[in-house]
């Protein structure tokens, strides 16, 4: 097994199989959108033909939806998953922020979030796309002040609870519109039900993964993610690796990797954080090069699949910086799609 290319393949990072930034989600189960301008990056690098574009258009008409979810953190999920990753995902999620106000000695009570949603959704409801701005002078006008802090916790349980998601892609800042409004309401699947969907996806697109690997990008408990292993049923296979079990699927992809190739990878991709076995593409000597232990994640650039440097995304020139081996001019090759990316 080389668990580097068939990562590499199934992640979509190379030989991508999907014209669309729609499909990459939906193929992904979700995607990390920590980083608002990268978000765009880390998805289209994964289509045939990436294009900025094609992302707004895709985000802008809710095809992609951006919340917090797993972990507590920002994600990107496809329009159809929507409803079922909340309600598998949004009572932990909910723990996870809860967990975070109370170390920010930050309490809301229900009757304070029964007064301030009715403001925040006639807000989104007035503006169709509303700001963390609009939220604010909405609510200076029933003479209300919260410092920002309080009022993003407000919009995440907003989130949680199926009322506020992502309006329109605005380029430097977040917007916020009525889930319902861009989210026809589905009931849709049952818990077990979107549990074996995300555990299908999950190890579809991050394989090879190891039980662990599953437990940290879910947020999930341990008995959830064993119990989707096991209803996943003969679709996954383990296989031993460096003394680990990892599972792949019964399609895996293992055909059309070849080396040479360069990558410019966004902070907070998916090609690192979706995992706990990180060493299988960074040595640990290295992974502060990549991320710290505060849950920061830097744009990193791979060589056939081994991370080996970081680069400047937002610089008007190619800045890159190699911490691990030689290299050459190849690297220039990926700069060039990444410009075209902008571009277009």
């Amino acid at each position: 097994m080389n668990p580097i290319a068939i990562r590499l393949l199934n992640q979509q990072l190379i030989c991508q199989q999907f014209a669309t930034p729609a499909q990459v989600v939906d193929h992904m189960g979700a995607i990390q959108a920590q980083e608002y301008r990268m978000m765009r990056w880390a998805v289209e690098m994964r289509t045939v033909n990436p294009s900025r574009e094609a992302f707004k258009k895709a985000f802008d008409s809710g095809q992609i939806v951006r919340l917090h979810l797993m972990r507590g953190t920002w994600q990107l999920v496809s329009a159809a998953d929507y409803y079922p990753l909340l309600k598998l995902c949004g009572s932990k999620a909910l723990s996870v922020i809860k967990g975070w106000m109370s170390s920010n000695r930050i309490s809301i009570p229900d009757h304070e979030v029964a007064k301030i949603r009715p403001i925040l959704v006639r807000a989104a409801e007035k503006s169709g796309s509303a700001t963390k701005e609009d939220f604010v002078q909405a609510l200076s006008e029933k003479d209300i002040s919260i410092d920002e802090h309080r009022l993003s916790y407000h919009i995440r349980l907003a989130e949680l609870d199926g009322v506020l998601c992502s309006g329109e892609l605005l380029p430097m800042k977040a917007s916020y519109t009525l889930s319902e409004s861009k989210i026809p309401f589905d009931p849709g699947l049952s818990r077990e039900e979107a549990l074996l969907l995300i555990t299908r996806k999950y190890f579809r697109s991050r394989q090879p993964a190891t039980l662990e690997d599953f437990v940290w990008w879910s947020g999930l408990n341990l008995n959830d993610c064993r119990k989707g292993i096991q209803m996943a049923g003969d679709y996954l296979h383990a296989e031993q690796w460096a003394g680990r079990t990892f599972y792949l699927t019964d399609d895996v992809r293992t055909r059309g990797f070849r080396k040479g190739n360069y990558l410019l990878i966004p902070p907070y991709d998916e090609y690192l954080i979706a995992y706990k076995s990180r060493d299988v593409v960074l040595p640990d000597d290295f992974s502060h090069k990549a991320h710290n232990n505060m849950g920061t994640f830097k744009p990193i650039i791979a060589l056939d699949g081994q991370i080996c440097g970081n680069w400047s995304p937002f610089s008007n020139n190619h800045q890159a910086s190699f911490f691990k081996g030689e290299h050459d001019a190849g690297v220039q090759t990926e700069w060039a799609r990444y410009q075209r990316f902008l571009a277009r």
